[in-house]
């Protein structure tokens, strides 16, 4: 057990600003005596200054800075609300129990400000200078905070001609530090994706924190070192009718002036700067042909040093050209022959062929085509279509028609036709033929004609008279070839009284001939008609 009087306290209390800090005194007083007095106070620098007594049970405010602010609790604690940083400082406890003397002890008061924010920024550099980089700035701090410097996760130190870091220190009326630091830095081409941050170092509570900035790229401006040159799409796949674009493509920054050229004759370049962006370094080719095939440049000017570069391409624009159709024989093809379409193009690609009908079905693959025992009812119209297929979508086609001649054939005609008399009546002739032919008739009527599917089809309306149904019509059809005839027979169509006389007449027939079988089956029977071979010969 202890002998004297003794007092403990905390050494270090820590508190945020504008919180209330708790500063305890604690005693023992041998043979559990009691205390005399308590007096709080705290030091200005080597200056005693008294906060409050405590005498009896009663306690006296003695400073007006903490008027207000100042509370003692029941274990005889010392509270201070509302605190700023101009509360840092030493407090002491003194305690006096009369024959056992006095003690005292202290307390060091740590307070913070609120997390500390650092502000950067990032400005453009150019190569080979050590430039601003960013500047950091942490504001309304205590105690002054410490501010480090990284590229891409990595800190940075201070080296000679590479990276500087100059710093400021600002004390505020409120007390509290505002902390400025400003990187430089030599940068490369290489630091244009680089990302730098700073980050803010604190103590709160007796730990050590840490607080980063956001993110930021330096713009840095350098020369382009090289060029390239694309066909978009591929070159290998420019059809014409396309729309290409030709982009030119540098590493400088800012981009360097384009300039795009073709080649004519012998080394002489046109200009076709004016069809294109000169910033955006694209020249639209629209609807290219066979012409627009050729080698192109690209040049680029850097305004900065006047450093020039330059970069060709070869564009290729391919096509399909003298589609032709051969046919053999040549001379003109009657029912029954065969033929053979031969098709060929030109084209820098390899090329398939394909044949086609009137109805756009496919009836062949190949270049060549055979028809054989052709009629006049075989389509006339054929096509060839040229295919490139390393180049989708390049293609070409050639019709070529296929016309068989010969003489009228009558396909459909309107007879036997059933007619009454003086009735009104069609009678129809169809044919085929080529080369076209004319349809007349031996009768006098209305004639009307209509062509369909190399058909044609003529309608004679004719009233029936007693000639008309004795000799029929004749249609006869023809062409330069040759002609073809049909009849059309006419037949009676009867009355309706006529028809129920002879239905009447045949029902007699029949009953009469029921009645004289039943007179003989009967005679049979009874024996009047002798069954012998003898008796078959007399009757």
């Amino acid at each position: 057990a202890a002998s004297k009087l003794e007092v403990s306290m905390p050494a270090v209390v820590e508190v945020e600003s504008g919180g209330t800090a708790r500063i305890e005194c604690n005693f023992y007083i041998p043979g559990n005596g009691s205390y005399t007095y308590i007096n709080w106070s705290y030091m200005d620098r080597s200056n005693r200054v008294t906060l409050c007594s405590i005498t009896g049970g009663k306690i006296l405010e003695e400073n007006t800075d903490y008027k207000g602010r100042l509370s003692v609790g029941e274990d005889k604690s010392l509270s201070i609300s509302r605190v700023t940083v101009q509360d840092a400082r030493t407090f002491i406890c003194q305690v006096g129990a009369d024959s056992h003397g006095m003690g005292e002890n202290r307390t060091e008061l740590h307070v913070y400000s609120e997390l500390p924010t650092p502000h950067g920024g990032a400005p453009c550099s150019r190569l080979s200078l050590l430039l601003q980089i960013a500047r950091c700035v942490s504001r309304n701090s205590f105690p002054p905070p410490n501010i480090t410097w990284h590229k891409n996760g990595e800190q940075l130190q201070p080296e000679e001609n590479m990276v500087k870091i100059s710093a400021t220190l600002t004390r505020e009326s409120s007390g509290l530090y505002t902390v400025s630091s400003t990187l430089f830095a030599h940068v490369t081409r290489e630091d244009r994706n680089s990302l730098f941050h700073c980050t803010v170092h604190y103590w709160l509570r007796g730990q050590r924190h840490a607080v980063e900035s956001r993110r930021v790229n330096v713009t840095v401006f350098y020369p382009a070192e090289h060029v390239q040159l694309h066909v978009m799409p591929s070159s290998a796949l420019v059809k014409e009718g396309d729309d290409v674009k030709l982009v030119c493509e540098a590493d400088g920054n800012p981009a360097p002036v384009f300039s795009f050229y073709k080649r004519e004759l012998e080394d002489s370049w046109q200009d076709l700067s004016s069809l294109a962006d000169s910033n955006s370094g694209v020249l639209h080719l629209h609807d290219v042909n066979k012409s627009s095939s050729g080698l192109y440049r690209c040049q680029t000017l850097d305004l900065d040093d006047m450093r020039q570069l330059e970069k060709d391409v070869e564009l290729v624009v391919n096509y399909i050209e003298g589609v032709h159709v051969k046919m053999e024989p040549s001379s003109p093809i009657r029912e029954g022959d065969s033929v053979r379409l031969s098709c060929s193009a030109h084209s820098p690609v390899a090329l398939d062929y394909q044949w086609r009908d009137e109805k756009g079905r496919k009836v062949a693959e190949g270049n060549q085509l055979f028809l054989s025992n052709l009629t006049f009812e075989t389509s006339n119209s054929f096509s060839c279509k040229v295919m490139a297929p390393s180049v989708p979508g390049l293609e070409q086609s050639k019709q070529v028609a296929v016309d068989v001649q010969g003489k009228p054939r009558i396909v459909a005609i309107s007879s036997p036709l059933y007619v009454r008399q003086d009735e009104v009546v069609n009678l129809t002739c169809k044919a085929i033929a080529f080369p076209w032919p004319s349809v007349h008739w031996n009768v006098n009527g209305t004639a009307h004609e209509y062509v369909e599917n190399q058909h044609i089809t003529s309608n004679l309306t004719v009233r029936v008279n007693h000639d008309l149904l004795r000799a029929g019509a004749m249609c006869r059809v023809s062409n330069a070839l040759g002609v073809s005839e049909k009849h059309i027979q006419l037949l009676d169509q009867k009355t309706p009284e006529s028809k129920g006389v002879i239905i009447v007449a045949i029902i007699v027939c029949i009953l009469v001939v029921a009645v004289l079988g039943s007179v003989i089956y009967f005679l049979h029977k009874k024996g009047k008609i002798p069954c012998g071979r003898a008796g078959k010969q007399d009757m």
